[in-house]
């Protein structure tokens, strides 16, 4: 619970209601509150996902094959659209997770973290690219799994109640970051390495085809495996804890969705798309859920108006992104001659700025209490 979610009688005025935090409190007397935005959250946050991905996985299982050049589409969106754009409110997002205002201090601070830490990865990626991309994939499957378990505790989740434990939420997590990372391993191998072999490449060609152990049918045997189990484990106690309630309801579907999703929709297509409208979306809403000019728009069902004052405060630093981006593009080892090669190049800009935004990110959910259920 945040630390602003309850206030006492005699610091609140007579006749106001003080709004709270996305997935609701308890009043002093113990008597729960819904916060207003849930309603709005789930519709702004959740169902354009649900239908996207749904919609994607129905036109793949019908067509077949999509030429690479159309599905690189959604991760060239991803630039302008959600993608870049949900990192870059990260020197705000803080302050306004602590109900502070946005000092200098704040903006060193997070800088800080984003130059300290970045640039050591990026130095990582520079001399030992294949460790670089593994430690990419498992920082992912940490970070979009972590992105999952706000949604379900403060959206959909009774009061914060679902998942239940700090254990069965750190299983959840496990579970929803192995589907984007694992299962397209499982299902398109040959298209993973390519990207694997493509990323890689830019710094060390020799360097790549040392990935190829990770390809063979042994490995991804395990690899299903490793996420069968992880799905299996966290709806069972998902339902131990819940039953047949609305939140396992909606966590055993959307588990499911995406299992059929990535099994279904080649990577490159599907991680770009998922990035966009499930992960970075997800992520988005709560950022306006903290922003006292978003949460007001949202609060009314003002879409437009409280995504735009998202827009606004990412705009700057996605611009300063997208220009060291064609810097990078420009003095990559490996050079850059293809489309596939400048996706490749996005990623690796993505890989850095992932690790500090995930530690941003760890410092919101312990400001908001999303491991330490109600």
């Amino acid at each position: 619970m945040s630390r602003d979610a309850t206030r006492t009688e005699t610091e609140e005025p007579e006749g106001t209601e003080e709004p709270e935090r996305a997935g609701g409190a308890e009043d002093p007397e113990g008597t729960e509150r819904r916060d207003p935005t849930v309603g709005h959250l789930s519709r702004l946050t959740l169902l354009p996902g649900w239908v996207v991905l749904a919609s994607a996985a129905l036109v793949f299982a019908v067509v077949g094959e999509v030429p690479l050049a159309y599905q690189l589409v959604p991760l060239a969106a991803s630039v302008v659209l959600l993608g870049l754009p949900h990192g870059a409110v990260d020197h705000l997002a803080l302050p306004r997770t602590r109900g502070e205002p946005v000092t200098r201090r704040w903006l060193v601070v997070v800088g800080g973290i984003y130059l300290l830490v970045g640039g050591v990865y990026a130095a990582v990626w520079a001399v030992a690219p294949a460790v670089a991309f593994a430690s990419f994939i498992l920082l992912t499957w940490i970070h979009w799994g972590q992105g999952d378990v706000y949604p379900l505790t403060a959206v959909v989740g009774a009061a914060g109640t679902y998942p239940g434990g700090r254990a069965h939420r750190v299983l959840v997590a496990a579970t929803r970051g192995a589907l984007p990372m694992v299962l397209p391993l499982v299902a398109f191998p040959a298209q993973y390495e390519l990207v694997a072999r493509t990323l890689v490449g830019l710094f060390d060609v020799d360097a790549a085809a040392s990935l190829s152990a990770a390809f063979t049918v042994e490995a991804r045997a395990v690899a299903a495996g490793v996420v069968g189990v992880l799905v299996v484990a966290s709806l069972l106690v998902g339902y131990l804890h819940a039953g047949p309630a609305l939140p396992w309801l909606v966590d055993a579907s959307e588990t499911l969705l995406l299992v059929g999703y990535f099994l279904t929709v080649p990577p490159v297509f599907a991680v770009g798309l998922y990035f966009c409208v499930w992960h970075a979306l997800r992520h988005v809403g709560r950022l306006v859920a903290v922003d006292p000019v978003g949460a007001d728009a949202l609060r009314t069902g003002a879409y437009r108006s409280a995504l735009s004052a998202f827009a606004r405060d990412a705009a700057p630093l996605t611009a300063a992104s997208l220009l060291f981006l064609v810097a990078f593009a420009l003095v990559v080892p490996g050079g850059v001659e293809t489309p596939l090669e400048l996706v490749g190049a996005y990623l690796v800009l993505i890989a850095v700025l992932t690790l500090p935004h995930t530690l941003i990110v760890v410092w919101m959910d312990a400001e908001q209490g999303v491991w330490r259920p109600d």
